[in-house]
């Protein structure tokens, strides 16, 4: 599982079982996200998460939740 955390929000959604972790966050472009990502018996890809359509599925206003974001960060929290 992958989290976005902001605010009072955490918003999860699944990623491969393979996926050992992200190491770097190349671009945030509202909502947009690049980052490169370790998959065990992969190595290092890029891979691009889309957050407007997870929002809307959620019924979250995109605009709205996405305004005030300027940097996102990659960050190693336990539920």
């Amino acid at each position: 599982m992958t989290s976005f955390r902001y605010g009072d929000y955490n918003i999860r959604f699944r990623t491969p079982s393979i996926l050992k972790r992200y190491t770097e966050v190349k671009e945030w472009d509202k909502g947009y996200i690049v980052v490169m990502a370790d998959y065990e018996g992969i190595g290092l890809t890029e891979e691009y998460i889309d957050l407007v359509p997870i929002l809307k599925n959620l019924y979250i206003n995109p605009d709205t939740f996405l305004a005030n974001i300027q940097t996102v960060k990659i960050g190693n929290y336990e539920s």
